[in-house]
């Protein structure tokens, strides 16, 4: 893997480089899975600038992966239930033309350690059931917990629960 990359946690001042890693992943992620409709709507809904705001201020804690001093990636990860132990890896996203090159895995590790250290023993993430990321999370350790639909607006996205116990 090539090691000339770097993760650091995120701040408000990201936010703008946040938004430009989802702009370029997010067509090339769901446009096979999910109408061109509802892509845009659920962009729009999680990533404004006031809702990341939000997000971060909420206690969502977002990572961003470098290669040297490009920003390539990003994961967020939040508290599902302090007392039971359990945190969500709540996005994971790269650059399609930097996707094979061992940093999906790298920020989900940091993500996995950064829970750790805060006291979690289990990491649950969502994945739409015909995303091919699935395979990789399965790679990853993970295994599907349950099946849920959500609701986002008038659209819905039909998801795996999936699990690792750290």
């Amino acid at each position: 893997m090539n090691r000339s990359y770097s993760i650091r946690q995120a701040t408000e001042a990201d936010i703008k480089t946040i938004q430009q890693l989802a702009e370029a992943t997010w067509a090339p992620t769901y446009s096979s899975i999910l109408s061109k409709e509802q892509v845009d709507y659920m962009f729009e809904v999680i990533y404004l600038e006031e809702t990341l705001a939000k997000q971060m201020e909420e206690g969502q804690t977002f990572l961003l992966l470098f290669e040297q001093d490009k920003p390539v990636g990003f994961a967020s990860y939040s508290v599902k239930d302090k007392t039971a132990g359990i945190y969500k890896l709540n996005k994971i996203y790269l650059l399609p033309g930097e996707q094979g090159k061992g940093y999906g895995k790298a920020l989900l590790i940091a993500a996995e350690e950064e829970v750790k250290r805060h006291g979690a023993s289990v990491l649950d993430l969502n994945v739409n059931r015909y995303n091919k990321a699935k395979q990789f999370y399965e790679r990853c350790g993970y295994q599907v917990h349950q099946q849920e639909d959500i609701p986002i607006g008038p659209y819905w996205m039909n998801d795996y629960v999936m699990r690792k116990e750290l």
